[in-house]
């Protein structure tokens, strides 16, 4: 595993309960890389991490865990925009307050 991979998983592993980042976020809190390659390593090593709480910007969930997914951030109480997509206004965590 890259020490980008390690700082992704660790970034993912901080978001609190209830919150979310999107995929671009959690690049930019670690300072390298983009959603594509953070997408990368949560679809290689995600399932290590709370990796339902990474979501695309629009607060959309990846479209072949979806159900899950949803289901899991509706459990933790993530504010929805819809029955599928998380408001991300309300929920997007900025990697410093909990």
């Amino acid at each position: 595993m890259t020490e980008f991979a390690h700082r992704v998983l660790d970034a993912v592993d901080k978001i609190p309960w209830g919150r979310v980042m999107s995929y671009s976020d959690v690049a930019e809190y670690v300072g390298a890389g983009g959603a594509r390659a953070v997408g990368t390593v949560m679809a290689r090593w995600g399932s290590e991490v709370a990796w339902h709480r990474v979501l695309h910007n629009d607060g959309s969930c990846a479209e072949h865990k979806a159900d899950y997914q949803l289901a899991l951030l509706r459990r933790e109480g993530v504010p929805m925009r819809s029955r599928l997509r998380v408001d991300m206004a309300a929920a997007r965590w900025d990697g410093t307050s909990a």
